[in-house]
């Protein structure tokens, strides 16, 4: 199955859950970061779309929610797998997954998954450092970064097999 990735990292940790994800799906990947790469693809190239992102401030990255809103209609004839980073476990992360991905796009999907996250401190300008200093008391490095997570919703989303 070729399949597209699109994601966004701001600071790194998803770009790192793409990498390990990348090592453990099938097929041919095209992975794309929406902030950073300008790379022309057409959605009819690809029988499959993993789309990820990462939360900040309560909210995925507003180009992943215009992608989403832009191909929406061509998403849901796709494979189609969804993810979230972010440092939040348990129902406040499902709460931000579910705001982050709509119902119909979430019902579709044949791979959903949560793969933790990172405060990468160094990363940050000053004024996110102060609020996840304020906010949730964070003033070092810290790493949550679900390698298991990410290994099994690759397993998931390969048991899928389109034909070429």
């Amino acid at each position: 199955m070729k399949t597209l990735l699109v994601y966004c990292s701001s600071h790194g940790t998803t770009e790192k859950a793409v990498n390990v994800l990348c090592e453990h799906l099938e097929g041919e990947v095209l992975a794309v970061d929406l902030k950073r790469d300008k790379v022309f693809f057409d959605l009819q190239d690809f029988e499959g779309v993993i789309i990820g992102g990462s939360i900040h401030a309560g909210e995925i990255q507003l180009k992943i929610k215009n992608f989403i809103k832009k191909h929406h209609d061509e998403l849901i004839e796709k494979e189609l797998g969804l993810f979230l980073c972010c440092m939040n476990d348990g129902e406040v992360a499902m709460e931000q997954f579910n705001h982050a991905f709509p119902h119909d796009l979430r019902k579709n999907s044949i791979a959903m998954g949560l793969f933790g996250g990172e405060f990468l401190v160094s990363k940050m300008n000053f004024l996110e450092r102060q609020i996840v200093k304020k906010v949730v008391g964070i003033t070092a490095e810290q790493s949550k970064l679900d390698i298991p997570a990410i290994m099994e919703f690759a397993m998931r989303y390969n048991s899928v097999k389109v034909p070429v």
